[in-house]
């Protein structure tokens, strides 16, 4: 009876530590998914600008920043 209960207490704490190891893996593979989407944005020199509201130019078929004066 001894040996059924040491195999199950060491069944539980393999299965713990089983999780405990995929959940680390995991959220080391989305920050490094994410540290990539970083670097990947940099490396294409994409500049973000805030042009505030655009407004549509019927003449040209495009929007444009409208005018703040």
């Amino acid at each position: 009876m001894p040996h059924l209960m040491i195999a199950a207490l060491l069944g539980a704490g393999l299965y713990a530590g089983y999780k405990f190891v995929a959940s680390t893996a995991q959220r080391m593979a989305d920050e490094a998914k994410r540290a990539q989407d970083e670097l990947m944005r940099q490396a294409s020199g994409a500049v973000e600008k805030n042009l505030g509201n655009l407004e549509y130019d019927p003449a040209t078929g495009v929007y444009r920043p409208a005018d703040r004066t």
